[in-house]
């Protein structure tokens, strides 16, 4: 079933129908075709149940369940559910920022991004899950690997109005250990927000195994300041206004800009933490495309590696 609009992108769906987000480190219970479980010779205890999928083995079927509800469900235990997938979203307000090149904001974009790697690992079979956040989480919703799925995901995102600051290294610090289970967060944020918290939150996720991957979503605007002339400059996370001429400064803001993305890779990547940005004047499927192709090879070179 579709997602609602505005977050359908079909085009983005189609070029990464037949690719895969996938693992890159053994995560806690995820051994269903496309990961690897860390554990081996456990009891297996009941975990959910999740609406059968066409194809799936018959057997699986729990008959009892269909003759109360006339509905097909097969029963997923704990050492054969998928890796679970939670996305944190920003939802602050400088991510309603949109320049005249882009055709989306921040968050659109964003959200756009999210629904579609929905899509793509719940028909692998991974749980999904949500939290959408500013100075704190706002919303949640747990992962779950039914169809219906995206379409939460899909209408909590279109219902969010992005306002108040950003907190995101707080909320990693409280967020490491309220997951039963070590998850695969997904971090989609423009991650204009305080670094040395930050950097604390995401040691706090490493120390407790999660796997994490950054997304870090910007307007070309704010990557090279193209503006001409006078103009007005706002704080969309505060009060302050500045009007200025923008070329009078606009070497030493590039200059600010580049240290500051290279400083956010070289952090992701010490801590052995995927971190990929996207641009939102570049087409969605073009960068998603690119992504998950990058990502698989890179995967590939790791595994012939060991």
């Amino acid at each position: 079933m579709p997602p609602p609009r505005p977050y359908s992108d079909p085009d983005a769906v189609a070029r990464i129908s037949d690719l895969t987000l996938r693992s890159r480190r053994l995560v806690e219970g995820a051994i269903s075709g496309l990961h690897k479980s860390p554990f081996h010779g456990f009891n297996v205890e009941f975990a959910e149940y999740r609406e059968y999928s066409p194809g799936e083995d018959l057997r699986r079927l729990d008959w009892r369940v269909f003759a109360r509800s006339d509905r097909h469900y097969v029963k997923q235990y704990e050492e054969e559910s998928n890796v679970r997938v939670t996305f944190l979203v920003d939802a602050s307000a400088s991510m309603k920022y949109k320049g005249d090149r882009a055709a989306l904001s921040k968050f659109d974009y964003a959200s756009t991004l999210v629904v579609s790697l929905a899509m793509l690992l719940t028909r692998q079979q991974d749980p999904v899950g949500l939290v959408l956040f500013d100075e704190k989480a706002v919303k949640t919703i747990p992962p779950r690997a039914t169809q219906s799925q995206v379409q939460l995901v899909a209408g909590m995102l279109q219902a969010c109005k992005p306002e108040r600051r950003t907190e995101l290294g707080g909320l990693l610090l409280a967020l490491g250990d309220q997951f039963r289970r070590r998850n695969m967060l997904v971090i989609v944020s423009d991650l204009l927000t305080d670094l040395d918290t930050l950097y604390g939150g995401l040691d706090r996720l490493r120390f407790s195994g999660h796997e994490v991957l950054i997304m870090q979503v910007l307007d070309h605007d704010e990557v090279d300041l193209p503006f001409d002339g006078p103009t007005v400059f706002k704080d969309l996370e505060g009060e302050e206004e500045l009007f200025a001429e923008p070329r009078g400064f606009q070497k030493s803001y590039r200059a600010a800009m580049d240290d500051f993305l290279h400083g956010v890779r070289k952090a992701c990547g010490a801590r052995g933490y995927d971190h990929v940005r996207f641009l939102t004047d570049e087409p969605l499927a073009d960068a998603l495309s690119r992504f998950l192709h990058t990502r698989l090879e890179a995967g590939r070179t790791d595994r012939r590696g060991r």
